[in-house]
């Protein structure tokens, strides 16, 4: 009785012990006190909007930037050449010619006139010889390996005087640019031939006339090669195509003025010649005969 009672007592006391313990909680709670911060690191926005922050990074390239930067381009592009003005201006009112070289219209060059004596007017052009000895040399800048072969200048001179000649020779080194190594015939209708040399000004002319164009293959032309010469022409001329069973073909140009086909294409077939202002005169019918004139019926325009 002794022990029973006393094992009795004993439960019942562990029992109250247990009783006045404090219990672990919910565990949803737990769960919850761990979770809310990974909440808030997922995107929780606050309640209250805040203003975006203007000092962490610089805003991208704008459109207008970069239209900036293409008009300066342009601009750079239309300058290359000599214009009219030192501003520029839009293409469409422009008076520079589309395929001209250095030689722009309407541009006057300030420059030296010399003299030399031109014999019977043939030259580096390779024209031939000539009864007309009003014509003058390029430099070689201005001559630019032909691209002044034909063209017609008016030149003055300080004391008003003016003349017109053809360039038909190229003024190498040390001719300056913009300088004319005229005729000696050329020279004394603007100054004292003592004079030797003399400051002018002149420009690109597009002069009338009543003459057409001529065509003429190079010696030692033949299907397999052949270098053609236009002659006779009002403009400079920029550039000659030959027709060939692919279509039309742009020939190189040698500093001797001739158009060159190398493998013989095109030759004494239709060919396509351009000036400087962009108009296009189609010859067709040519024969391939070297080292003969075969006039033409057509002709630049007046500009």
């Amino acid at each position: 009785m002794v022990g029973t009672t006393a094992l009795t007592a004993a439960g019942i006391l562990v029992c109250l012990v247990t009783a006045m313990l404090p219990g672990p909680g919910p565990k949803a709670e737990a769960g919850a006190d761990v979770a809310a911060p990974a909440a808030t690191q997922a995107g929780t926005m606050p309640s209250t909007p805040t203003s975006p922050s203007t000092s962490t990074s610089p805003a991208p390239p704008t459109d207008s930037s970069h239209a900036a930067a293409t008009a300066t381009a342009a601009v750079g592009t239309t300058t290359a050449a000599p214009p009219p003005s030192a501003k520029a201006t839009p293409q469409a009112a422009s008076s520079t010619a589309p395929s001209a070289g250095r030689i722009q219209p309407g541009t006057t060059y300030k420059g030296v006139a010399t003299a030399y004596a031109a014999g019977d007017g043939n030259g580096a052009c390779l024209f031939g010889p000539s009864d007309d000895l009003m014509i003058a040399a390029m430099n070689t800048t201005d001559y630019e390996s032909s691209r002044a072969c034909g063209a017609y200048v008016r030149v003055r001179a300080a004391s008003g005087a003016s003349i017109t000649v053809r360039i038909t020779n190229e003024c190498p080194l040390p001719c300056a640019p913009g300088q004319l190594d005229l005729s000696e015939q050329a020279f004394a209708k603007l100054a004292d031939p003592k004079l030797g040399r003399i400051p002018i000004t002149w420009s690109l002319l597009s002069p009338q006339t009543s003459g057409t164009i001529s065509v003429r293959y190079k010696t030692g032309s033949s299907p397999h090669w052949c270098g053609i010469q236009v002659i006779d022409h009002r403009n400079p001329v920029a550039g000659l195509e030959v027709r060939t069973t692919k279509g039309w073909r742009r020939l190189p140009r040698t500093d001797y003025n001739h158009f060159l086909s190398a493998d013989g294409s095109g030759c004494g077939g239709a060919m396509r010649i351009t000036d400087i202002y962009g108009e296009q005169l189609t010859v067709d019918g040519t024969a391939l005969l070297p080292n003969v004139a075969q006039p033409t019926r057509v002709q630049f325009a007046p500009h």
